[in-house]
């Protein structure tokens, strides 16, 4: 980073949109090899590419980081756990970030997009509700990420999935999401 710093300068913007996925089962012990690697790379990922970046930030006292996180991390997916299990890791490494930073000048965005039209959700078997293609997914995650909110969910209407899932009681959800479709079992992608 300080080589790159040195030749180009310091970004004003750094975004962390590490992510693969895997489909998986809490009852499989072989699944816990998946859970490895995607918290590897969808934590351990983010948090080294924005450490790499906050120390000169905050120094310079501006600057934007950044994390592609998911709706997928504010509960847990059957079928999913695995990259559920990384996406609020995600989420909550940005907001103890964004807790680390607060008075710096640098700002900490958290983006959570819904489904995005990808090689990673194309393996998908279900509906898709608010599926968005990959192009209007980055205009409208840059348009967030200009804002720079603490947490932004896209599109706008995954945000009240979200928002009533996260205040759905845990009875009534274990209930509804028990016989939700789920990822296929496969290789992280």
């Amino acid at each position: 980073m300080a080589a790159a710093a040195e030749d180009f300068g310091l970004p004003d913007l750094v975004i962390a949109n590490a992510g693969v996925s895997a489909g998986t089962s809490g009852e499989d012990l072989r699944d816990v090899e998946h859970l490895r690697r995607l918290l590897e790379v969808n934590v351990t990922g983010v948090a080294v590419t924005l450490a790499a970046f906050a120390p000169a930030m905050r120094k310079a006292g501006r600057g934007t980081l950044a994390c592609i996180a998911s709706v997928a991390g504010f509960r847990g997916l059957a079928g999913n756990g695995a990259y559920s299990a990384s996406k609020a890791a995600a989420i909550t490494w940005m907001e103890s970030l964004r807790t680390e930073m607060r008075g710096s000048g640098v700002s900490v965005v958290c983006i959570c997009p819904g489904y995005i039209d990808t090689p990673m959700t194309r393996v998908n078997r279900f509906r898709m509700p608010f599926l968005l293609p990959a192009d209007e997914a980055a205009r409208r995650i840059a348009r967030a990420i200009d804002r720079k909110p603490r947490v932004a969910v896209v599109p706008w209407q995954m945000a009240m999935v979200a928002v009533a899932l996260r205040v759905m009681p845990g009875w009534l959800y274990d209930r509804l999401a028990a016989h939700a479709p789920r990822k296929p079992r496969s290789s992280p992608s």
